[in-house]
């Protein structure tokens, strides 16, 4: 008797497992069909909604923190989910000034999102030659394509910003005076 109250008892162990099984798998589907049918513009929120791209270098002679277009790179690259994109440049000319458009384009196969960044080039730029003059003005125009493609801004963290109880009366203050603190 006891023998059959434990096949009983794994078979029903087994019925859940494949059951719990089966679940999991329909609700991956589920899920899997409601990223598919999401427009494009979905697809770019999501992203804008969950991208951090840290600014992860440091200048020494500036004493501040920035990101590079290869920082943005690698921290979207999880975030794709079958969508590409894809980074071009073109080089312009507005009244003898050269310059580099970079173009970021975001597609999931069906319709794309197009934005364009432009950065001029200095051709007599000191200590580089003009190869690296032309690198130095497509990753910049880049960076700012992809940044505002992923709504990244540049403006500091608000861990590093001055919140001491001083700059906080200093603004109270001041909007006390005439309503307006800036």
């Amino acid at each position: 008797m006891d023998n059959l109250i434990n096949e009983i008892q794994d078979m029903t162990e087994e019925l859940r497992a494949d059951n719990d099984a089966a679940l999991a798998k329909q609700q991956q589907e589920e899920q899997q069909q409601m990223e598919e049918n999401k427009t494009i513009h979905e697809k770019l929120s999501d992203i804008q909604k969950q991208l951090k791209a840290p600014k992860s270098q440091y200048n020494n002679f500036g004493k501040y923190k920035y990101r590079n277009c290869e920082d943005i790179l690698e921290a979207v690259k999880p975030y794709l989910n079958g969508c590409t994109l894809q980074l071009s440049d073109e080089i312009k000319e507005i009244a003898g000034m050269p310059y580099i458009e970079a173009t970021a384009i975001f597609t999931d196969g069906q319709t794309y999102i197009v934005v364009k960044a432009q950065a001029g080039i200095s051709v007599n730029r000191k200590g580089m030659d003009i190869a690296q003059s032309f690198g130095a003005s497509s990753s910049y125009a880049r960076k700012y394509a992809l940044a505002g493609l992923f709504l990244l801004d540049d403006t500091k963290d608000a861990d590093s910003q001055d919140n001491s109880k001083a700059n906080v009366e200093e603004v109270a203050n001041a909007i006390k005076s005439d309503g307006d603190p800036f």
